[in-house]
């Protein structure tokens, strides 16, 4: 795959670097018929240069110059990246290119490379025709908060339709207010680097963005800011479809309600308390690193009536979840951020509440601590997971032991039309439970296979429906045996199941692992007709 990525690496390079070629040599034999397109087709070509090379290719004449000060897509995060052509271009001008235009390139040449990123930025703005719209500006740079404004006041000028941007100040500074109240931008990014920026008031802030499509905020410091918290909302962003929030420090509580937002992005904000979600057409969501681990009263509302995938990663458990109206909802992968012995009652009816309110997902992956979480809710009198019943895939990241099957008996029951089983058994709780068991296969009444057993009944829609079982961090140790041998002899419909055998199994007595997988497959054949696939 490195190789691969590699050699379509150089093959951009070499195809950037023909394309300077031929117009290059369009001039050197006098047939320069790349100038004769029209302005919107050479922008086209021009698109997939790196800008330096397209400023350095003003120099050839008037034509080109009035290219350079016209393009609409300035991408300035390859400023620092040496182009590929120049130096094919000083190697072979002395023959190809007259001498006038050499010497206009061997001046720009070295007004370009003496000017730092953010004051060629300065340089190619000044240098635009006064009616030439910008359709993106992206630059990466550290400059000081006023050099910031100076540069989204000119784009803006410009009816910049689309700004991304990534700086790095001395001290914190204010969000640009001239982006606030422009009437072309559809797209906003900024990402600060350390220390971040503030907003200006909800008056302002509300006032504007009338037309952006999706705004991204990286860095937000939102400390005694609380009337920013209900920010967006449809009256203040009526035409945002994506929203991306990370790093917001000093941000408790969060309500977005925008009309028409579509996808939403929430990251590492450590200090949240409480999450309110009402968005009719919100489709996509993923929540990471989120929520405080310390304060009580916690709270997540979700209300998504078009939701098709929720990722939720590594987030603290809330003390209350109530997801609503899901019912659209294809696929969903959760994970939580917990410390089990703060794991009390309230915490892990919030979790059984939060998966019961994504029953109608399609697929499932839940991953690390999720399945012990259940195992817990076991004990719980009157919790119950609400039946996923339509979910056909079902993955799940565990240390797989004795303590977890209870969790994966709630889920296997909870499950009853699921079609495709994953077991992903992780590395480090592989060590732990690793027992050497030679006689397993030949035990009837073992403690784990009485247990599940017992379970066939209560799971027997899951049973009639699952074809398809892998399990990677396969070993010979009891948990794992008992599960196999119940799903062989149990699964009616089982057609196919992969054994992916844990690399400390590998180690161990190649003879005895063999005989473990003979004894596989003679209880296969003995119970069902699956395929046992050892990999």
């Amino acid at each position: 795959m490195k190789n691969k990525k590699i050699i379509l690496m150089e093959t951009r390079s070499v195809k950037k670097k023909r394309l300077l070629d031929e117009i290059y040599a369009s001039f050197s034999c006098g047939e320069d018929h790349i100038s004769d397109l029209p302005d919107a087709v050479i922008h086209h070509i021009l698109f997939f240069l790196p800008i330096k090379s397209i400023a350095k290719l003003s120099v050839l004449s008037k034509r080109w110059r009035h290219m350079w000060h016209t393009f609409p897509d300035l991408d300035f995060t390859t400023i620092n990246i040496p182009s590929t052509s120049s130096s094919s271009y000083k190697n072979n001008s002395t023959s190809k290119v007259n001498s006038n235009v050499r010497n206009n390139y061997k001046k720009f040449h070295a007004n370009c490379t003496s000017a730092g990123g953010a004051d060629f930025i300065d340089q190619v703005l000044s240098f635009r025709e006064k009616n030439s719209g910008i359709r993106v500006l992206r630059f990466r740079a550290n400059l000081s908060f006023s050099h910031l404004n100076a540069l989204i006041r000119g784009a803006v000028k410009h009816n910049v339709q689309e700004l991304d941007v990534e700086v790095a100040t001395n001290d914190y500074f204010n969000f640009p207010r001239s982006a606030i109240n422009s009437e072309s931008l559809r797209v906003f990014k900024l990402k600060s680097k350390y220390p971040g920026f503030r907003l200006p008031p909800s008056s302002i802030m509300k006032n504007g963005f009338k037309n952006l499509f999706t705004l991204s905020l990286s860095c937000l410091i939102m400390y005694e800011q609380p009337s920013l918290h209900d920010l967006f909302t449809e009256t203040s962003f009526p035409l945002l479809k994506k929203l991306s929030l990370d790093g917001c420090t000093g941000l408790t509580y969060l309500h977005v309600s925008c009309r028409v937002l579509e996808d939403l992005i929430l990251e590492n904000c450590f200090q949240l308390e409480n999450l309110d979600i009402m968005c009719p057409k919100l489709e996509k969501l993923s929540v990471k690193s989120c929520f405080d681990s310390y304060s009580s009263g916690t709270e997540v509302k979700i209300v998504g009536p078009r939701l098709k995938s929720i990722v939720w990663s590594n987030n603290t458990i809330t003390d209350q979840s109530c997801l609503e109206n899901l019912t659209c909802l294809i696929e969903a992968f959760v994970g939580f951020f917990v410390l089990f012995e703060d794991l009390g009652a309230m915490k892990l009816r919030s979790v059984n509440d939060f998966l019961s309110g994504l029953s109608h997902s399609h697929s499932l992956v839940l991953e690390n601590q999720s399945v012990e979480i259940l195992s817990k809710n076991n004990h719980l009198v009157g919790i119950s997971l609400r039946p996923f019943s339509k979910l056909r895939s079902l993955e799940l990241h565990t240390g797989f032991h004795k303590h977890n099957i209870p969790g994966l008996a709630n889920l296997f029951r909870s499950s009853p039309a699921t079609n495709t089983l994953i077991l992903k058994i992780t590395n480090e709780h592989n060590i732990q439970r690793r027992k050497w068991n030679r006689d397993l296969w030949q035990l009837s009444n073992s403690g784990e296979e009485r247990f599940w057993d017992s379970q066939s009944n209560a799971m027997n829609s899951f049973l009639q429906h699952l074809k398809v079982v892998k399990i990677h961090g396969f070993s010979e140790c009891e948990s794992d045996v008992s599960l196999v041998k119940f799903l062989l002899k149990h699964g009616k419909v089982l057609q196919e199941m992969f054994l992916c055998v844990a690399e400390l199994s590998k180690s161990r007595d190649s003879l005895h692992r063999e005989k473990i997988k003979s004894q596989i497959m003679g209880f296969s054949k003995a119970s069902c007709n699956a395929k046992i696939v050892f990999k």
